[in-house]
């Protein structure tokens, strides 16, 4: 199989009727890895708007579960990747999303922010750090995924086209990014946890080259030293490196799902999507009484 076969093959495929298959061959064949670290910088950037640092920060989830916060978020977003949303599976991952984003008073905006970090950023990493750019068809595929995964949260005024979602992060980011104590907790934890999946000594060379990928704007928010333009260039071209040398391995022949990540640690034995993820208990921490009765009626 040719390297670019695969591409070939997304390229025959139609974006929209087949987004979901175009969008499962670009996340779990032609960019796992990638697809990986991008989605951990978009859930984490969120983490610079206020009312949603310090929403994660009052449930405490993220920094006192920060582990299994990980890991059940990358389930649940995966399940739909590889069963479908109309899978028994893909059903059952979206009701337990929806059933904790219902616990919490989360606004419209916010929610669909995070969408966007989920569009927007994967290709930005790609682009910077990729074996190749994303083409065309993998950009609408994306578009059409997460728009389908807003609409079945609930989300409202959804951008229709992958401009529209940039526009939209750009635009929230400029508006909202801000300091706050409680987010810069959260942040901490999330960092601490990733430096956990390496030797301990390599920890604070971890932290500052996490902290190299990181664009301005999200540093200044978390109130984060700036590191020197020679770190950052060593960083960044590191990672460029590692995509020169994907570029020459064979293509993958199996597909490779956040359920196979080493970095998921918190379920040895299995797990069943049902039972992921927060159970808010009604007045704690971020939890409003009202909207857990609303969720036990939807």
């Amino acid at each position: 199989m040719k390297r670019f076969a695969r591409l070939e093959q997304i390229r025959s495929m139609d974006p929209y009727d087949d987004a979901l298959e175009i969008y499962r061959l670009t996340a779990a064949y032609e960019f796992p890895w990638d697809f990986t670290r991008a989605l951990e910088l978009a859930l984490y950037r969120t983490y610079a708007v206020p009312s949603i640092g310090r929403l994660l920060a009052e449930t405490a989830e993220l920094t006192d579960h920060t582990q299994k916060r990980y890991d059940d978020t990358s389930l649940l977003l995966d399940a739909v990747v590889e069963h479908g949303f109309d899978s028994d599976r893909g059903r059952a991952a979206v009701r337990r999303i929806n059933q904790m984003h219902r616990s919490y008073d989360i606004g419209n905006d916010d929610m669909r922010y995070v969408l966007c970090t989920f569009v927007v950023m994967p290709k930005r990493w790609i682009d910077a750090y990729g074996w190749r750019r994303m083409s065309r068809h993998e950009i609408i595929a994306s578009t059409v995924h997460y728009g389908t995964l807003g609409r079945r949260m609930g989300i409202k005024d959804i951008p229709g086209s992958y401009a529209e979602f940039e526009d939209c992060l750009d635009a929230y980011e400029e508006d909202h990014f801000a300091w706050d104590e409680g987010a810069r907790r959260v942040s901490d934890a999330t960092l601490d946890l990733m430096a956990s999946w390496y030797p301990r000594p390599l920890a604070p060379v971890l932290r500052t080259a996490t902290l190299s990928l990181l664009d301005e704007p999200l540093l200044k928010a978390f109130r984060y030293p700036l590191p020197s333009p020679a770190v950052r260039t060593v960083v960044r071209k590191a990672v460029r490196a590692r995509g020169r040398a994907v570029r020459l391995l064979p293509p993958r022949r199996a597909p490779h799902h956040a359920r196979q990540n080493w970095e998921i640690k918190g379920y040895p034995n299995g797990y069943r999507l049902d039972d992921l993820g927060t159970r808010p208990v009604p007045g704690l921490r971020g939890c409003p009484v009202r909207h857990v009765e609303d969720s036990a009626t939807q």
